[in-house]
């Protein structure tokens, strides 16, 4: 039976992705890049965390789970790469590329660089879906990244000896395809692309060239090409993830006004938005922005606004009443059939995470779920409130 996200909320509700590893994990990373413990012992400790994560998650009442993205090195790297530190490097990259972004707290990550063709994935994400899915009662998701993250593989100003730029996108098209088409066959009810990316393009950081580049048009080509590959039914269950970053309780672009990517984003053919919101100061400009331009037939599907209503990055805990009032408000701009739920971010994007605002990924992740089951009763709440269901 196909899944139906209103069927137990009314509102349909549906996190990101990510959740904090427990500190063992971490440790774990740590010590499989140093050497110390062997890839055997890194997967026992990312499966440990991983059914600890659905078997929590599914005690929030939540309607679809994640597996939290447990055994990824990161949301954008998790193709191409073991570890956070490089181990186990796709053969076609090396070191030191562009930085994706740098944080408000001074910190940066740095992606690696395509040096030579042909790029092609190494993993994808079903390839952690179909181990995770027999633990799981309920529906779940999976996140994917977007082409325009990997994109900044390929160098911004030097070509690559025998491989052009086209070559490589048109190659990352394929690949991103595959990683959906991929997830839907390992049993994934939705898949979203994760495109914080989106923001950041319109920040002109002078210490990261990339984002002075103009690149978000761009960008909106090759997640739209991605889209083109897809039927008007299967992309009603695809969608676009936007934030301003999230790791170390950090953010990369909060200081971007929205009205410089909603717009845009919105072209994007894909049928849900999963849009940070619960973070952001003044929140009724950005619901106005975003039911001025959702779109009710975006080559075929209506489009649905997710927005957030819980803060990763805050260790406090936003009541179930504090999330109904911020859905209920927000209906005050988008249509109500038109308006979900979700978190502002993954709650811990990069396997190697202190959470430093928290005081250790521990508690981070004991604090997640509960933020968790507050979002799917809140918007139980909101939904009774607003007719909805």
């Amino acid at each position: 039976m196909a899944f139906d996200p209103r069927a137990e909320t009314g509102i349909p509700t549906e996190p990101v992705g990510s959740m904090p590893r427990p500190s063992t994990l971490q440790e774990a990373y740590a010590a499989y890049d140093e050497g110390k413990i062997d890839k055997a012992a890194l997967e026992q400790e990312q499966e440990a965390a991983v059914k600890d994560t659905i078997d929590r998650y599914e005690s929030t009442g939540a309607t679809i789970i994640s597996d939290g993205e447990q055994r990824w090195s990161s949301f954008a790297t998790y193709p191409i790469t073991d570890t956070l530190a490089g181990t186990g490097l796709a053969p076609s990259l090396g070191p030191g590329g562009q930085f994706f972004a740098i944080f408000a707290d001074g910190h940066g990550r740095q992606l690696p660089k395509l040096e030579r063709g042909p790029f092609e994935y190494q993993n994808y994400a079903a390839d952690s879906l179909k181990k995770s899915i027999a633990y799981a009662k309920k529906p779940m998701k999976q996140a994917v990244i977007a082409p325009s993250m990997l994109a900044l593989l390929y160098p911004l100003k030097d070509p690559v000896d025998g491989y052009s730029r086209e070559d490589f996108e048109a190659k990352l098209i394929d690949e991103c395809e595959k990683d959906i088409r991929d997830a839907f066959a390992a049993g994934a009810a939705r898949v979203s692309v994760d495109f914080t990316e989106g923001r950041l393009a319109t920040r002109e950081d002078p210490r990261n060239p990339w984002t002075g580049a103009g690149l978000l048009p761009h960008f909106i080509e090759l997640n739209n090409r991605v889209m083109a590959r897809f039927s008007p039914e299967e992309r009603t269950n695809i969608g676009i993830h936007t934030c301003p970053g999230g790791d170390r309780d950090s953010v990369h672009s909060a200081d971007v006004p929205y009205n410089n990517l909603l717009p845009e984003m919105f072209t994007i053919n894909a049928g849900y938005f999963l849009i940070q919101l619960a973070s952001e100061r003044e929140k009724d400009p950005v619901y106005e922005s975003i039911g001025k331009n959702i779109r009710t037939d975006a080559d075929g599907v209506t489009q649905m606004a997710y927005i957030g209503v819980i803060n990763p990055g805050n260790p406090r805990v936003e009541g179930a009443q504090e999330v109904a009032d911020r859905l209920v408000r927000a209906a005050d701009f988008i249509p109500k059939e038109q308006l979900g739920s979700t978190d502002d971010c993954g709650f811990s994007p990069f396997s190697i995470d202190e959470k430093p605002n928290h005081g250790s990924p521990d508690f981070a992740r004991d604090v997640a779920f509960q933020k968790i089951k507050n979002r799917v009763d809140g918007t139980k709440m909101a939904a009774e409130k607003l007719g909805v269901g």
